[in-house]
């Protein structure tokens, strides 16, 4: 039997001990056999159920999945320890380090105050001025993960670019670009032409999460919510054809739509 990390010890160097032990021989053979590669699907899977937590507004989810996330940091810290790359400790030393020095505007001699726009700016800066992980100058795109989903990435592009001043002066000036987006769309749907349909609308919704970013709002949060909308609307049409005790292909698409109306006033 083997015993559990020292109670007195605080939260963290306690949680730290119990993956320590859980890794090494006589622990847990599952934890044991885990890697850096085998744990991105349980990573990928606490953020998005932190995620959940907080679109939810439900603070006791939130608490049980910040700890099951940080679960994950902890479980990476101590695989990399075990190979000897770096600690969980060097981690957090550094990005504490991070954090201060792209605040110059808190912790440097400062008479300014920057607002929130103008410290993204700053941070974007700061970034560039720094040497990558390799040692070599840091490009301003590269910090972007590639498995990011596709709207996040747009919406990340665009407020990096921004950073160093390549943006739309205004929020109108995109809405034109969106407009001529469109109309290029519609050329294309008349060719057939299936790579430049691609293209186009890949153009269309880039341009969208720029619109959406210089209006200060979250493209993936808007669509979420669109999507729940569609959702209950579309659920509320599918009781009304159960309750009919019909198959759907006996209503015409007019009668549908006039149960999306009726939810809609539901």
């Amino acid at each position: 039997m083997v015993s559990p990390p020292d109670p007195s010890l605080a939260p963290f160097e306690r949680l730290v001990e119990l993956m320590r032990i859980l890794r090494a021989p006589g622990g847990c053979a599952w934890d044991a056999k885990q890697t850096h590669k085998s744990l991105i699907p349980y990573l990928v899977e606490e953020t998005y159920e932190v995620i959940d937590a907080l679109e939810q507004d439900d603070s006791g989810r939130l608490k049980e999945e910040l700890g099951d996330l940080l679960v994950q940091f902890v479980f990476h810290g101590e695989i990399a320890q075990e190979s000897g790359k770096f600690t969980i400790d060097e981690s957090i030393r550094a990005v504490i380090d991070k954090l201060i020095r792209r605040h110059p505007h808190v912790f440097a001699d400062n008479e300014q105050s920057p607002d929130a726009v103008q410290v993204r700016q700053q941070w974007e800066r700061q970034k560039l001025a720094e040497k990558g992980p390799d040692g070599r100058p840091r490009l301003l795109l590269d910090g972007i993960p590639k498995s990011m989903p596709a709207l996040n990435q747009a919406f990340r592009l665009g407020e990096k670019a921004a950073g160093v001043g390549y943006d739309w002066r205004t929020a109108e000036d995109v809405l034109e670009k969106v407009r001529e987006e469109v109309e290029e769309l519609a050329v294309e749907v008349k060719s057939r032409d299936k790579q430049k349909q691609a293209e186009e609308i890949g153009d269309l919704l880039f341009v969208v999460a720029s619109l959406a970013r210089k209006l200060e709002i979250d493209p993936e949060q808007a669509l979420k919510i669109s999507l729940r909308k569609f959702h209950e609307r579309f659920k509320y049409i599918e009781k009304q054809v159960l309750a009919s005790g019909k198959g759907w292909q006996e209503f015409t698409l007019e009668q549908l739509e006039a149960w999306w109306v009726e939810s809609k006033r539901e």
